[in-house]
């Protein structure tokens, strides 16, 4: 058992609290076909990265702008086969309120809707692709959670399953578990530790406005 102490928890979205896999999956596959681009090349490069960055990456010839706006409003309404992380309830609920918060590459549209749907609360902080220039794994995201949280970057521990998110939020200085709900853990080997699902996170007070942060590394 191994701890981590800060002031703050940020939490990606997708494949952390939530899993969208089937819808995220369903649409972008949906979205290439309309547009004759290779479905798994959208795929391999979809996750955990703003829908903007990766139309301009796939499809440069494209509007990119106005496509976001049509997909992740299809995204938003396709429910079917988004769940709530196993444990991400039981962990949320044990954090006290206004000392976690959600760092997701979707718009508040998208993230409002999934959170709703899986039976997560709405936290104080929600930074989504709206409130940057900058997407994963740029820090722009994760410096911006931190700023909103009040808390120093260095006070901020950050939960991701994406190579990505785990970039963003170590370039801004941040410590970060990787959770191997998307990928493996060799490909999360860059976070400071990597657990298998939250259930072996756990989290309890440790003075004022601290937090003690206690996990399992994958078996």
């Amino acid at each position: 058992m191994l701890t981590l102490n800060c002031s703050a928890i940020l939490f990606d979205l997708d494949g952390v609290l939530v899993d969208s896999t089937g819808s995220v999956d369903r649409q972008w596959r949906a979205w290439a076909r309309e547009h004759g681009i290779d479905e798994q090349n959208v795929i391999d490069v979809a996750h955990g990265v703003r829908t903007i960055e990766v139309i301009r990456r796939v499809a440069p010839h494209i509007d990119a702008e106005t496509e976001v706006l049509r997909l992740e409003q299809r995204e938003a309404e396709d429910h079917d086969g988004v769940f709530v992380m196993p444990g991400a309830v039981e962990l949320v609920r044990s954090i006290p309120e206004g000392q976690w918060g959600v760092v997701t590459s979707g718009t508040r549209l998208l993230a409002s809707a999934r959170l709703q749907w899986a039976g997560l609360p709405l936290p104080r902080v929600l930074v989504t692709a709206e409130d940057v220039t900058n997407g994963k794994p740029h820090p722009e995201p994760y410096l911006r959670g931190a700023q909103l949280m009040g808390a120093k970057p260095e006070d901020c521990l950050v939960i991701e399953d994406a190579p990505a998110g785990i970039q963003s939020a170590q370039a801004g200085g941040m410590k970060v578990v990787g959770l191997t709900s998307t990928y493996g853990a060799p490909q999360l080997q860059a976070a400071d530790a990597v657990v298998k699902k939250l259930a072996l996170v756990q989290v309890r007070k440790d003075g004022p406005g601290r937090l003690a942060v206690s996990f399992q590394g994958p078996e």
